[in-house]
């Protein structure tokens, strides 16, 4: 950098050979310590003009050294090296160690003149006042010159300090380290900790899984054994109440012998009871067969502007009295869908006679309408009766739960209706859900797809998994899509199941050391008995549900998204190969 306005010059020097190596050095140090600067950076000025000095200085005739203050920020301590002549090496040693100790270090040719900068950042940052300057510059001034001796002196007691300094950052990095250390120790310690509570925590999780396991396997057994009991007493039971309906219709009908008022009376009251009987007998086995999967979903072409004019005919005459209306509205078109018809009608006339048997006055309400982006049709059901109060709401879809009100005993009910209303909605692959206001209605709504998915139940289904946790998922997952569900470990146990009856679908899932999948599926397709049986494959490669792997013609599970619907939408499309493509 030039000398400008901008620079408080504090001394210059004339250097003319080598032994003023030892003036330069010295100046520096006397220069540096009267700006401000701590005693380490003295001893890099110094020793950075002493390399510096040691290339300039050779071959030269004179060289002039200027020190300076900039007044500007950030206050620095400015030194030229000038002469005339051949610029400087700057690849030698001296010139990198002059660049390491220093802030900046700056070559110029100005007009033939060959300039050094040195730059150090000085710990102010206010420029020096003139006083200041003038001080200064009066200071360095009056200094003697000293011997070269006198500054071997000030070398080697720069030596020592600089070593002092060392020593003291070296115990600083010991006692650093050492804490380090014991840091280190107590985190490892922590880490063990944790280790161990994570490892007891995991054999809790593995314990409670297996529990729940256990537990899962009891409730399927208990609903198991509740739809035997009451399929067995369903049966047990319809054929006596048949006969008691059949002889009070005998006794009460025409030719029957005339009965007095009392026993007429009496034999009705048996005939409601029994009648009564047998729609509870009847919704009990509806119940048991939705929950046992017995039902079987039988998709037709469903026109619902017909279905309306059913609906109306057959729930228009139960209608209590004639302060309350049934409403239901023409379905906008197309008003129609793919479904099981009556299994639609079913959920709607349950939903609708609710309605009847619990509005005063008012309205009953059916609306249907399309929504093209789900492809799918919603029917809502509205009344004006005496609503549900909100703590019952999802107790009314719970068996033979009835909402306490003052119309009960005036009403037949077994509540069974509801849930086995929305069973059939979850066969047909939608939802029933209920929001109401005491005292103002309530409203039912069904939602379901506008065309119901061919049925994926199958009477068999072999799992081939070597995996027993795997397994085991795959076995609760397929059980409601399967009357019987055979497990294998290998393809050896496969083939041996196969033996004993064809499977209607296989889902294979085999890792390297049990066997490779498309090894098992290979050698499965070379028996002639299996050899058009569905396959389903887990994989752990990307790809959408129900790829196909066109190869060993498959349908393609990936593992980490199994689910009942995934399984399903699989087994849909091994079972009708025209969907796969």
């Amino acid at each position: 950098m030039t000398r400008t306005a901008s620079t408080d010059v504090l001394l210059t020097l004339s250097l003319h050979d080598e032994p003023d190596l030892f003036l330069l050095r010295q100046r520096g140090r006397e220069v540096a310590a009267a700006v401000g600067l701590e005693t380490q950076d003295q001893i890099r000025v110094a020793t950075a003009l002493s390399d510096l000095g040691r290339i300039v200085l050779t071959g030269r005739a004179v060289v002039s050294a200027t020190f300076g203050v900039t007044r500007q920020a950030p206050v620095t301590l400015q030194i030229e090296l000038e002469w005339w002549g051949q610029p400087p090496s700057t690849s030698q040693p001296g010139w990198r160690a002059a660049a390491r100790l220093l802030d900046d270090v700056d070559n110029a040719n100005r007009d033939g003149r060959q300039v050094v900068t040195l730059d150090k950042r000085l710990p102010t940052a206010h420029p020096l006042l003139p006083s200041q300057a003038d001080q200064l510059r009066a200071e360095l001034a009056g200094l003697a010159r000293g011997s070269a001796l006198d500054e071997l002196r000030a070398q080697n007691q720069e030596l020592l300090t600089t070593l002092e300094a060392l020593e003291r950052k070296q115990r600083a990095l010991v006692r650093v380290n050492d804490e380090l250390t014991e840091t280190n120790r107590g985190v490892l310690a922590l880490y063990g900790e944790l280790t161990a509570e994570l490892d007891r925590t995991n054999q809790g999780v593995v314990a409670l899984y297996a529990e729940l396991e256990d537990k899962t396997e009891e409730l399927a057994r208990a609903s198991e054994a509740k739809t035997r009991f009451w399929s067995n007493v369903s049966h047990e039971l319809r054929t006596p109440i048949n006969s008691i309906v059949g002889l009070t219709r005998l006794l009460l009908g025409a030719g029957a012998e005339s009965l007095s008022d009392d026993q007429c009376r009496q034999v009705t009251l048996v005939n409601e009871a029994g009648e009564a009987m047998l729609i509870l007998v009847g919704q009990l086995l509806d119940v048991a067969k939705a929950e046992s999967g017995r039902l079987d979903v039988r998709p037709t072409s469903v026109d619902l502007r017909l279905l309306f004019a059913a609906l109306t005919d057959t729930l228009r005459p139960t209608t209590p009295t004639t302060d309350v209306e049934l409403r239901l509205e023409e379905p906008p078109p197309p008003a129609r869908l793919v479904t099981d018809e009556s299994m639609l009608v079913h959920i709607l006339r349950n939903v609708l006679a609710n309605g009847l048997a619990f509005t005063e006055h008012g309205e009953v309400r059916l609306a249907a309408a399309p929504d093209p982006d789900r492809d799918r049709w919603r029917f809502t059901v509205t009344d004006t009766g005496i609503g549900i109060p909100e703590a019952q709401q999802d107790r009314v879809f719970e068996e033979f739960h009835q909402v306490p009100n003052h119309l009960q005993k005036h009403r037949q009910g077994t509540g069974l209706g509801l849930p086995y209303a929305r069973k059939l909605a979850e066969l047909l692959g939608g939802s029933l859900t209920l929001s109401s206001t005491p005292g103002e209605g309530t409203e039912v709504v069904l939602d379901v797809p506008a065309v119901l998915a061919t049925s994926t139940m199958v009477d068999t289904a072999l799992i081939v998994i070597d995996d027993d946790t795997l397994r085991t998922r795959l076995r609760h997952l397929t059980t409601p899509l399967a009357h019987t569900v055979t497990e294998a470990a290998d393809c050896a146990d496969a083939l041996a199941a196969c033996a004993t009856g064809r499977p209607d679908v296989i889902i294979l899932g085999l890792d390297a050391v049990t066997g490779n999948s498309q090894d098992c599926l290979a050698e499965l397709r070379r028996d002639d008995a299996l050899a058009g049986v569905p396959v389903m494959v887990l994989t752990s490669s990307d790809g959408d549900v129900g790829d196909a792997d066109g190869e060993h013609d498959s349908v393609l599970l990936h593992r980490s998204r199994l689910s009942t619907d995934v399984v399903r939408e699989g087994l849909r499309r091994a079972i009708h190969p025209i969907e796969k493509r």
